[in-house]
């Protein structure tokens, strides 16, 4: 019996001290309001919000856009910010000449940087191993072409 009112007594207790904040520390102001931890939730969706210029400044990242557009692959008004919108072209692109980018989704990922790899080498620019990686030569490689027009 002692043992069964102590697991209640300490049960009891620890959740006083929860719901007080003070127990290992705990404090209520750093837990998410009810309300916020359901919008996190909530989405049906997750949109992909981020800009990913691969080390282009706006001018050669508007010239990426007008290129794309140009051959009809609608990247939206040029305005230098290579967002989902432009990497969804860019996706749709390298699929359509053989590039393998996978799916069209507007992330940029290793399958959507291999492609842009494949396509860099096969255009005379040097982007370096096929490895899904933007690193600085594939970097170097996607500002030379954007510094010569499409």
């Amino acid at each position: 019996m002692r043992s069964s009112l102590a697991k209640v007594l300490l049960s009891t207790a620890a959740a006083a001290a929860i719901a007080a904040g003070s127990l290992a520390g705990a404090s209520a102001s750093l837990a998410a309001t009810r309300p916020a931890a359901q919008a996190a939730v909530s989405s049906p969706r997750i949109s992909i919000l981020a800009v990913n210029n691969l080390g282009l400044d706006a001018a050669h990242a508007k010239n990426w856009q007008s290129c794309l557009n140009a051959w009809k692959f609608d990247a939206g008004t040029p305005d230098g910010q290579l967002g989902p919108n432009s990497w969804s072209a860019a996706q749709r692109m390298l699929n359509a000449w053989g590039y393998n980018a996978g799916t069209v989704d507007g992330a940029v990922g290793p399958n959507t940087i291999g492609a842009l790899q494949r396509f860099l080498n096969a255009v005379g620019f040097n982007a370096g191993k096929d490895d899904g990686i933007a690193g600085p030569q594939t970097r170097a490689a996607f500002w030379n072409y954007n510094n010569t027009g499409c």
